[in-house]
């Protein structure tokens, strides 16, 4: 079992049922992402979070997103919890009907629950394949960086030291969620 994980607040998540969550948003980013962690915290309790980062849309034209990493222990099996985690976007506007790369007022997905691999209803996969982007990888890095990535057998802080853009990282964006 790899290691917890610490946001830059100094909250720690460990133990079993550790779920690293990439969560992002370019419609009134800082007002879905400060209430979808607000909804986090009253459901799991302590989230550690990253910093939050602004980032280009990728695969579509549209405004910058607003994009951080979080993890929560949860109770919740994987595909429990991305139920929830659907049930959480939709409640902040998210909109299913439009194009899969377009503008969203809220995106929250499960990277990795513990170390498992597995695909689930709802394009649930673990680890979810936007590790490649750095806008997934460089937040999850900053909360975990000794979480051993059960497929690739490397933590993420490897990861990221290996990935292209590692020298010219997203910008970080000052964000409050007290």
């Amino acid at each position: 079992m790899s290691p917890g994980a610490q946001g830059g607040d100094g909250v720690v998540v460990h133990g079993p049922g550790l779920a690293l969550l990439s969560l992002g948003s370019n419609e009134r980013p800082e007002q879905h992402l400060r209430a979808a962690v607000a909804e986090l915290r009253a459901r799991f309790g302590a989230v550690a979070l990253s910093p939050v980062y602004r980032t280009p849309a990728v695969g579509f034209e549209g405004p910058d997103f607003l994009n951080c990493a979080a993890a929560i222990r949860s109770d919740l099996e994987p595909q429990a919890l991305n139920d929830w985690l659907h049930a959480l976007e939709d409640r902040h506007g998210r909109r299913r009907d439009v194009p899969r790369f377009s503008s969203r007022t809220l995106d929250v997905d499960i990277v990795y629950f513990d170390d498992r691999v597995l695909r689930g209803a709802g394009n649930l996969e673990l680890p979810r394949p936007e590790l490649r982007h750095a806008f997934v990888l460089k937040p999850l890095a900053d909360i975990a960086p000794d979480f051993v990535d059960p497929v690739q057998g490397r933590t993420l802080a490897a990861l990221w030291a290996a990935h292209p853009e590692r020298e010219a990282p997203p910008r970080v964006e000052a964000l409050d969620f007290d």
